[in-house]
């Protein structure tokens, strides 16, 4: 048996840095899209409307249906359609959509565990519904929906790793690459693992820093 080739991961580690700054990078603007998605769907089926039905069907598909398969349809199955996108578009609209369905649910539980007396007081202080979203409500769900929203993160910083198959050379397709070319999978895919681990874990403290600022 082979030892284990420490070297190995250091002639690699330009590229794997490399390549995790593309994984950063993919993760933040799909998170910032997915954000703005989730908080939007959210705040509308927090109060029941018109577009319950719709909005319904989308978190539900989104939800209900594996990311891999939403990524191939927007990849590969929409251009049968006339509708394109780049490869890195494609990965911020796949874990976008994916993600804002479940921020959407956190949002929306972190608004309906609001005291429905925050409501009426905002009436009685003259405050319109937008106002007493934004000022009053919107605060203590957010409050209340951190940790889950510091975790979606994370899940979507881990998620990310499936946009290789659209060949956007993040951590994993990195790893791959290094792997066909070494033949050394227990060094690289350890590397690549650890890496994950570690930006997993700065998130995880990160959050635990905000939360006692927060006093959550």
């Amino acid at each position: 048996m082979d030892l284990f080739q420490f070297d190995l991961i250091l002639d690699n580690g330009p590229a794997l840095l490399q390549a995790l700054w593309v994984t950063l990078y993919v993760s933040l603007i799909s998170y910032l899209l997915a954000f703005c998605i989730g908080i939007s769907v959210g705040i509308l089926r927090w109060k029941r409307n018109f577009l319950e039905p719709l909005l319904s069907v989308y978190v539900e598909f989104f939800r209900g249906t594996p990311l891999l398969i939403q990524l191939f349809f927007i990849y590969y199955g929409l251009p049968s359609l006339g509708i394109s996108f780049p490869r890195l578009a494609a990965a911020f609209i796949g874990l976008g959509l994916n993600g804002g369905a479940y921020i959407s649910e956190i949002i929306r539980g972190g608004l309906l565990s609001v005291d429905k007396g925050q409501e009426e007081a905002c009436k009685v202080l003259g405050l319109d519904r937008i106002q007493s979203l934004r000022y009053i409500i919107l605060p203590q769900a957010f409050r209340v929906s951190l940790p889950a929203l510091v975790n979606s993160f994370s899940s979507l910083l881990k998620d990310s790793s499936l946009v290789s198959v659209l060949a956007i050379t993040e951590i994993t397709r990195m790893g791959q690459l290094i792997y066909t070319r070494t033949f050394r999978p227990f060094e690289i895919y350890l590397a690549v693992a650890l890496l994950y681990f570690a930006m997993t874990r700065i998130v995880s403290l990160a959050a635990d820093r905000i939360a006692c600022r927060m006093e959550i």
